[in-house]
């Protein structure tokens, strides 16, 4: 499905009902709606068929953000963290999506510190999954080193300086994102948008948004597999201590990777269904 908003087309899918019949009454459930991560190398399909488990509590909204995945494409130069967060906005007003519950995974956990920053009061609450407030090289290479060795480390490096590594050194950097990541064939499924990648990558070199947390007025969960090299633990933490008092929440999950429904699931849906069904569940 399509819809336009803020001079695009973005493209959604969504799992589960939001309203469900209860004895003489339509009962209304939460909205949840997810941002994938990027640039320009993924779409939601990742995050298929797992963020189904999420339906039995609410219903699930996959967004294809702008120029990723099935919505539409545009000049990557124009593309920017801040016009994606505006799109969320746009997106669930254009849906009548009232409170939502915005679930951001890596790149779209920027776009949803930015939302909630941007548009306060908007969201009933956040979740900022594996991500990061503030792009640090030697931060993130010294995560892949301790979890995956110096060889790794000097390819996790080379490649987020902006550096060219081959095919065959990124997979060495990728299958060190955790304990399990998305197989060959699971990323087969995506609808890349290459040109969208260099400008994309020099966005997040350039990525600061800590002095914008305080904004945020919405509970906020920070979720962080201890095993993820590359949105470590500090990262998390970083981002929960710049949250005004009382907003946010940190989860750590041992045995987690970069993604973590992957490696943890027994923890990881426990954790963000009631988290979402806590501050989501319409008043």
């Amino acid at each position: 499905m399509h819809v336009d908003v803020n001079g695009t087309r973005l493209w959604f899918d969504v799992d589960g009902p939001g309203l469900v019949p209860h004895e003489a009454a339509m009962i209304e459930r939460p909205t949840l709606v997810l941002l994938h991560g990027g640039p320009g190398g993924y779409d939601h399909s990742y995050l298929k068929p797992w963020f189904g488990a999420l339906a039995r509590a609410a219903q699930v909204v996959y967004l294809d953000l702008r120029d990723h995945g099935r919505s539409a494409r545009g000049d990557p130069l124009a593309w920017s963290f801040e016009l994606c967060a505006d799109d969320v906005r746009a997106f669930c007003d254009a849906l009548g999506i009232v409170r939502p519950v915005v679930l951001g995974h890596s790149m779209g956990g920027f776009i949803a510190m930015l939302y909630g920053a941007r548009h306060p009061g908007h969201a009933a609450g956040l979740v900022l999954q594996s991500t990061l407030a503030r792009f640090d090289l030697d931060r993130l290479t010294e995560a892949v080193r301790r979890l995956a060795g110096d060889e790794v480390a000097r390819l996790a490096r080379r490649e987020y300086a902006g550096d060219d590594v081959t095919d065959e050194e990124w997979a060495k950097v990728f299958g060190a994102f955790g304990p399990r990541v998305p197989s060959v064939v699971e990323l087969a499924r995506r609808r890349r948008n290459p040109a969208l990648g260099e400008h994309g990558m020099d966005l997040l070199r350039a990525l600061d948004v800590v002095a914008f947390l305080p904004r945020i007025d919405r509970p906020t969960l920070v979720c962080v597999g201890d095993r993820d090299p590359v949105t470590a633990v500090g990262a998390a933490e970083e981002i929960a201590d710049g949250l005004a008092p009382g907003i946010g929440r940190l989860a750590v999950l041992r045995g987690g990777g970069h993604f973590p429904w992957l490696d943890v699931p027994d923890r990881y849906w426990p954790l963000i269904g009631e988290f979402v069904k806590e501050v989501g569940t319409p008043r």
